[in-house]
């Protein structure tokens, strides 16, 4: 993931910044993270107004937090592997959670019950895409997993279409995306990483 993203300038802008001189630490952050992606989850999975408006928020909410939690340890000389490895399980968790909860939410939609199947689908694969990065740095470093961005947007970023497809009415769309472009992006990145995946650092010419 780039450090200067659009989504990274905001949230420096409106969290990191006034954090700088504080006692907050990054892990608080990744807890803010984690919690409001938790929430999103929640109001995602009920499914009615106005919790799928709140858990859009909560989730808009919780990527600011995603990207505040890395920059303010950069920016304070606070970086851990575990700090990081934490942020990485975070970003799994309310990654892969949101779109079980919007599947889950849909599923009295006119996708039936295989809404459900579809957020477990596109789930699932956002967590596999996810481990594989964790796996990718215990061998190889910090940001060995890393993919390009394109016009101030990473791969990641991504993510910031769910609460916008629930926010303008077009989720069961977005869904439906997810349970095929999720899939294939994870099969993409086993292709590109996979002799990082397999070989491991000692073994790499």
């Amino acid at each position: 993931m780039s450090h200067n993203t659009w989504i990274h300038k905001v949230s420096r802008v409106l969290i990191v910044n006034p954090l700088i001189d504080t006692p907050v630490r990054p892990n608080h952050l990744t807890i803010v993270r984690l919690a409001t992606g938790l929430g999103a989850f929640v109001g995602f999975a009920i499914g009615a107004v106005p919790w799928v408006q709140i858990g859009a928020v909560a989730f808009l909410i919780s990527m600011l937090f995603d990207r505040a939690d890395g920059d303010l340890a950069r920016l304070t000389g606070r970086t851990s592997p575990l700090g990081h490895t934490l942020d990485l399980i975070a970003d799994a968790l309310c990654n892969s959670l949101i779109l079980v909860g919007l599947g889950i939410g849909l599923s009295h939609g006119n996708y039936g019950v295989g809404a459900i199947a579809m957020g477990i689908t596109a789930g699932v694969a956002v967590a596999a895409i996810l481990g594989m990065v964790i796996r990718v740095e215990s061998l190889e470093g910090a940001r060995a997993a890393e993919l390009g961005g394109i016009a101030g947007f990473d791969p990641d970023d991504a993510m910031c279409l769910v609460p916008i497809a629930v926010l303008f009415e077009t989720a069961e769309g977005l869904l439906l995306a997810a349970a095929i472009g999720a899939p294939c992006f994870a099969m993409l990145f086993l292709i590109l990483f996979r002799r990082k995946l397999f070989v491991g650092k000692q073994e790499n010419p």
